[in-house]
């Protein structure tokens, strides 16, 4: 029998709003609104579910690494540097907040956006490898 983990099948995100923001994600990401109460609204992106629980202001999923510098704990996956940089123009004319495409010395080029909260997201330009269950 194995008993390894497989995959990721829920992430939760801090939100002020939860109407607010699950309608941000439909708007600007394309997520489906699968439950929604005055605490939390739970949405499907890019193949898992995001539960945006109702948090205090100054909370959010970032994080500082060792120099100071503010991190994400989620990066999202496009297929190639044309899908990224096509993402990248699509978010930032529907106004998201997005920071500018690099080069992070590794395969394939990254940005970075934020969500209304100030949640940093990531996304990637290689996809990886498919693990099959």
């Amino acid at each position: 029998m194995n008993h390894s983990l497989i995959r990721v099948g829920t992430i939760y995100l801090p939100v002020q709003e939860v109407d607010e923001s699950a309608i941000w994600y439909q708007e600007k990401l394309g997520a489906g609104i699968n439950y929604k109460d005055n605490q939390k609204a739970i949405i499907g992106l890019a193949g898992i579910i995001i539960f945006l629980v109702k948090s205090s202001p100054e909370q959010t999923s970032n994080f500082l690494d060792v120099v100071g510098s503010s991190r994400f704990a989620i990066t999202f996956e496009v297929n190639g540097v044309g899908a990224l940089r096509a993402l990248h123009k699509e978010l930032k004319n529907k106004g998201v907040s997005v920071g500018e495409i690099e080069d992070r010395g590794h395969p394939g080029l990254n940005f970075v956006f934020e969500d209304l909260q100030g949640n940093r997201l990531d996304v990637w330009s290689e996809l990886s490898p498919a693990y099959g269950v």
